[in-house]
């Protein structure tokens, strides 16, 4: 059996948003294995070109990511939610290995399981290349975006 990872569905507002900023700290952590137990053992991904499924998958998966995004910083921001399902929209920021930096921009759809766990997760992306001065993501590598730093709608982005 599984453990619970609240908030559980169905969703609220709130829960919904600290679902959210839940799932943009974990993946600021850009730690594979960390960010793997957010989902079921058998969750199902769409990203991209990939179709990752289960947790070793998405583990590799995200090694590879961020073995090749370099200085991530990641934005979530509620769009919708309803019932055990919610859709983000997100902006990150990375470089490659060349120092060129990019704004990867996309939309999310999550699926939910009765503890929490995101059973679902289907990412449409599209990376923009930017020159460094027009990055907008500036907080400290070692931690989750801080809560005065601003949000993708404060950003105009």
């Amino acid at each position: 059996m599984s453990a619970d990872r609240p908030p559980l569905p169905p969703f609220t507002r709130e829960t919904a948003i600290q679902k959210v900023r839940g799932a943009e700290d974990g993946w600021n952590s850009c730690d594979p294995q960390r960010v793997s137990l957010a989902y079921t053992e058998d969750s199902r991904w769409r990203n991209r070109a990939e179709f990752p499924q289960g947790r070793a998958q998405i583990v590799e998966f995200l090694t590879r990511k961020w073995a090749r995004e370099l200085e991530y910083r990641l934005i979530k921001e509620l769009w919708a939610w309803e019932g055990n399902r919610i859709a983000v929209r997100f902006a990150y920021e990375w470089r490659d290995d060349s120092g060129q930096w990019y704004r990867s921009y996309g939309n999310e759809n999550w699926e939910f399981d009765e503890h929490g766990l995101m059973q679902v997760r289907h990412a449409s992306i599209n990376d923009r290349p930017i020159a460094e001065s027009d990055r907008k993501f500036h907080w400290d590598r070692s931690g989750p975006r801080p809560a005065d730093h601003p949000g993708l709608s404060d950003l105009g982005l």
